[in-house]
């Protein structure tokens, strides 16, 4: 029998599935509001060929990510997980060098031979680090000069850095950096190679899966839908308004979407003001957001013998070249190979507003230069992805400036991918922090 207790889930990401089938064992009705056609969030598929699905941005797990791994265990889909083993490497100053094992590291000629020793301890120092408030104070730019050195820093991190996070690469947490490192270095075998995990059928199968046994458990999804408002009694939550003025009564709410979107919702709600509620306010609407534009190539040949290649040249205009049938191989695609090319960059740059075409012919001269052999007819097709919110910027100090999921206002929970620290965001995380509101709602709710 459900309880009287009614909460909805705004966004179908990761961190509301995980939200819901939490909440749905302890018989509490669910609503999960979706503005897309589609859920997953940023696992989102499309179909690449008939009843064959890929993820619009490049995705894997690590072998330490525990979180997700327990959820798919929970659903008895274990046998669905496929382990690979992978190929990294960097492409810098106009060569291409392997960087899968620390045999590849030593014969990095890009660094002196001494900075090769130095770039291999900064990564195992990174894996024995417990108390990483104390780099807090660090950007990650100070601290990986002050542990590698200039040579290091200027050669492997900084032009990663400006990739990743442009015009914030100098405000980037040391915090941030270091759990890369060790997450990275954690799903290393003791020979130094890596093994990535995916599931089969891709992630589109695996949410396929979770809605499924939500729906079994009477939980009901809703999608093409915006909430735009919450409506409430002196600040106790009473339900959500929609784009188009549905109203759906409730008496929680979870919100799962970028802090930015929730910040617009907020302000619409008309909370009566007082300190608490203000500093929540600030907080939400201060934490800046990065996008990200994903060109995805369906070719007749392969591109390279690598699955992930950083780009470590500034002037390019993507940070990595990720060959995926590297990884999963291209028979699961019906012999096609899929390579993604990514860019984070702010939404106000001027990539981000391309259209496919005009991005395509933007990047083609980049990957022949990558490839000189490259011909551009083994493309057969061509897509491209956006996302507005694809990463939070973490700064110096980033623990005090994260809201509580436990907002201010009566039953409003919030449970995103900007607090996500000193973890990085991913579906791994995503299910961690989503069965952790949903925890806390029960609590209150008892």
């Amino acid at each position: 029998m459900k309880s009287d207790n009614h909460v909805v889930i705004i966004g179908s990401g990761y961190t509301g599935l995980s939200a819901a089938l939490e909440l749905s064992k302890h018989n509490i009705k669910v609503t999960i509001i979706e503005k897309e056609i589609e859920i997953g969030g940023l696992a989102r598929s499309f179909e690449i060929a008939s009843n064959v699905q890929l993820e619009r941005f490049y995705h894997h797990w690590f072998t330490n990510d525990e979180y997700i791994m327990n959820l798919i265990s929970e659903l008895d889909l274990s046998k669905n997980v496929i382990w690979n083993e992978t190929s990294t490497g960097m492409y810098f100053s106009n060569n291409f060098y392997k960087l899968s094992s620390p045999v590849d590291l030593l014969k990095f000629s890009a660094l002196s031979f001494v900075n090769r020793i130095r770039l291999g301890f900064l990564t195992i120092r990174a894996r024995y680090i417990r108390n990483w408030k104390k780099l807090e104070k660090y950007t990650a730019e100070n601290w990986l000069k002050k542990i590698a050195g200039q040579e290091v820093y200027e050669v492997v991190w900084e032009p990663l850095l400006k990739g990743k996070f442009g015009e914030y690469k100098d405000q980037v947490s040391a915090v941030w950096i270091w759990n890369k490192l060790k997450l990275r270095g954690g799903s290393r075998d003791k020979k130094g190679g890596e093994t990535l995990a995916y599931y089969k059928g891709g992630f589109a199968a695996l949410t396929m899966e979770i809605k499924k046994t939500l729906e079994s458990r009477g939980i009901l999804i809703i999608k093409q839908k915006e909430v735009i408002e919450l409506t409430h009694n002196y600040n106790m939550i009473t339900g959500v308004i929609l784009k188009g003025g549905q109203v759906i009564n409730c008496n929680s709410v979870i919100s799962t979407i970028a802090l930015p979107l929730l910040s617009n919702i907020f302000k619409k709600s008309h909370f009566v003001a007082n300190n608490a509620i203000k500093k929540y306010e600030d907080q939400i609407s201060s934490i800046n957001y990065i996008g990200n534009v994903c060109l995805v190539f369906v070719m007749n040949k392969s591109l390279s013998d690598t699955y992930w290649t950083n780009v470590n040249d500034p002037d390019f205009p993507f940070v990595a070249v990720i060959e995926h049938t590297n990884f999963e191989p291209s028979k699961t695609y019906q012999g096609k190979h899929i390579v993604y090319l990514s860019k984070y960059l702010p939404t106000s740059d001027k990539l981000f507003s391309m259209n496919k075409k005009e991005l395509f012919s933007y990047s083609i001269p980049y990957i022949k230069k990558m490839f000189p052999d490259f011909d551009e007819n083994i493309i057969e097709d061509v897509y491209l992805w956006k996302e507005p919110y694809s990463q939070p910027i973490v700064t110096k100090n980033y623990s005090s400036k994260i809201p509580s999921m436990k907002s201010p206002i009566k039953n409003l929970f919030v449970s995103c991918m900007a607090q996500i620290y000193p973890e990085d965001r991913g579906t791994n995380y995503a299910v961690k922090y989503g069965k952790k509101v949903a925890k806390i709602i029960l609590k209150d709710i008892n």
